[in-house]
């Protein structure tokens, strides 16, 4: 029995994919640009201790929904280090496209563990009254102080450094423009900013769009 795709239904296939890649580089940024902006005191940056995040996250509705955008862009996020992955498929490229996939990725999954875990748990929380929610206190310091198996989560910074090894090949082979790649890049570790200084990683979600939505616009218009 062939189970082949006819060459229209293939192509129409092939193009879906390649909009959906270009669509990913594009709408990543904007959904951590808007993510970031959200956040309450954007200009006055300092560094917060695990009692001033859980008091900050209380009772952030808009602060919550800038996390649902991070969340939905780790989804995209894959998506560019699988593309990344697949840019060189021989030679020492695709070895670092394999590897820093890999760490990419996993990067990726603890990032949106990061969010779910420490962030959107709190929309939930805010339904508790204040009195019992002081009673939660030691627990969600435990939890924000990244205590037990929590401290997996602090592997979030294979994200750019998966990144810094698929792309910077790239980079040299000219598979994607040099300037492009280094905004990128240089964007994805500003995003690695502790808690409490959201407007250096807003910055970075501001590099990544301008290097990423030339490649994205390119990626749609190309054709198979």
């Amino acid at each position: 029995m062939n189970t082949s795709l006819s060459p229209a239904v293939s192509s129409k296939l092939e193009n879906v994919k390649r909009i959906g890649t270009g669509l990913a580089f594009i709408l990543f940024p904007v959904l951590f640009m808007a993510g970031f902006a959200l956040h309450p005191g954007l200009l006055s940056p300092h560094l917060l201790s695990p009692e001033e995040l859980v008091l900050r996250a209380r009772h952030a509705d808009l602060m919550q929904l800038g996390h649902v955008f991070d969340t939905i862009g780790t989804i995209f996020l894959i998506v560019i280090a699988l593309h990344f992955m697949k840019l060189r498929d021989h030679g020492s490229a695709a070895w670092a496209g394999l590897i820093g996939g890999s760490l990419a990725i996993w990067g990726v999954l603890m990032l949106a563990a990061l969010k779910g875990a420490l962030c959107l748990t709190m929309s939930a929380i805010d339904t508790v009254p204040d009195q019992e929610f002081a009673q939660m206190m030691p627990g969600l310091l435990a939890m924000f102080s990244r205590n037990g198996w929590m401290a997996l989560l602090w592997t979030v910074v294979f994200l750019p450094i998966g990144f810094a090894i698929q792309v910077i090949p790239l980079i040299k082979a000219h598979a994607i423009p040099g300037w492009q790649g280094i905004l990128f890049l240089i964007g994805m570790f500003l995003l690695a900013t502790p808690d409490g200084a959201e407007i250096v990683s807003l910055s970075g979600s501001i590099l990544m769009a301008i290097g990423l939505f030339p490649y994205g616009i390119q990626t749609i218009r190309s054709r198979i």
